[in-house]
């Protein structure tokens, strides 16, 4: 099997070396905006760099892994769409829901597979949770507490082309509590503070943010993040139920301590970010994908989830700017009424 990864950055140099170790996995063709970034990480694994993304069709691949900026995700994944390439791409399809709906119907249309870089469904800790929830472990689940805590914000220039709190950080929460507890999110109401450095007043956004969530068999969900969060990267989900109650993430690395005198001291060696805490998880995405394209197992995570995730993810952006609770359904149908 030969593989063209688009975009050589920090997750696409991840990426690479994950398939290029895989045993299925002939050999890959690398290309990045930068040729000559592209052309260091081929070297260092022994794959082939190329020029441009023209080569990576004319040169010849079975699949297509996309791991550039968001803004040429969804013209790569209907480009790929239509030369009947299955894709694997880094979340999200697009930043609006427009641009979203029409990747997904040019794979729809080709027929052909589209599996996104949601990598917490392969985390083990919320792999766990799921099944505690679906084997019925928790009896009914009545309360979800989710969040995502940086140890440090991006940089300015890439704040300004992420999309925002709510679509570039929180959409992970988003996506795997639908994941987790096999429920639709109803209505959202959120808010943010941009109390901390000038840049996200500059980008419009907010560094910390807050949104309570209403499930459709009426549970209720907060989720919480932040891009300020000085003892380490933190990422948890509570999921409290009549019968029991569990949480994902916290372990020995856990940035937090407590103030009972018998209580766990701080980490000695707390999560410095995404990429050390999730390691294992973006390994199996990969191999998952690998399965895909050889017809071993179904999708895992296709358009329509991402598409789930980028709804909440506007709603609660409309929400904090309105103040007002929003429904992500009503976004979905504006969305499709623009495009007919």
């Amino acid at each position: 099997m030969r593989i063209g990864v688009i975009g050589t950055g920090r997750i696409g140099t991840i990426h690479a070396h994950t398939l290029s170790r895989h045993r299925e996995v002939g050999s890959l063709i690398l290309t990045d905006v930068d040729p000559a970034r592209a052309q260091a990480l081929a070297h260092r694994l022994g794959e082939t760099a190329a020029p441009g993304v023209d080569e990576i069709y004319t040169w010849g691949v079975d699949a297509v892994v996309i791991t550039t900026a968001t803004s040429a995700h969804a013209d790569l994944i209907a480009r790929a769409a239509r030369a009947g390439l299955p894709v694997f791409c880094e979340k999200p399809i697009a930043l609006d829901i427009a641009g979203t709906l029409q990747a997904i119907t040019e794979v729809e249309t080709a027929g052909t597979v589209l599996q996104m870089g949601f990598q917490r469904r392969f985390d083990r800790g919320y792999r766990g949770a799921r099944e505690a929830v679906r084997t019925g472990r928790l009896g009914r689940l009545h309360t979800v507490r989710a969040m995502t805590s940086d140890a440090e914000p991006p940089a300015p220039s890439r704040l300004a082309q992420s999309g925002g709190l709510y679509r570039d950080t929180l959409i992970h929460d988003f996506d795997v509590l639908r994941w987790v507890t096999g429920r639709e999110v109803v209505d959202v109401y959120a808010t943010g503070s941009d109390a901390g450095p000038p840049m996200f007043r500059e980008a419009g956004d907010v560094d910390t943010g807050a949104v309570l969530l209403t499930l459709d068999d009426g549970a209720l969900a907060t989720v919480t993040g932040t891009r300020m969060n000085g003892a380490g990267y933190d990422v948890r989900m509570e999921l409290a139920g009549e019968r029991d109650q569990i949480v994902v993430g916290l372990d020995d690395r856990t940035p937090i301590a407590s103030t009972e005198p018998t209580g766990p001291p701080a980490a000695d060696k707390p999560w410095t970010g995404f990429l050390e805490r999730f390691g294992p998880a973006y390994e199996a995405e990969l191999v998952a994908f690998v399965e895909v394209v050889r017809g071993e197992r179904p999708n895992p995570c296709d358009g329509r989830e991402a598409l789930r995730a980028l709804l909440i993810a506007e709603a609660c952006e409309r929400s904090r700017r309105e103040r007002r609770p929003v429904r992500p359904a009503e976004l979905l149908s504006g969305a499709q009424e623009a495009l007919t």
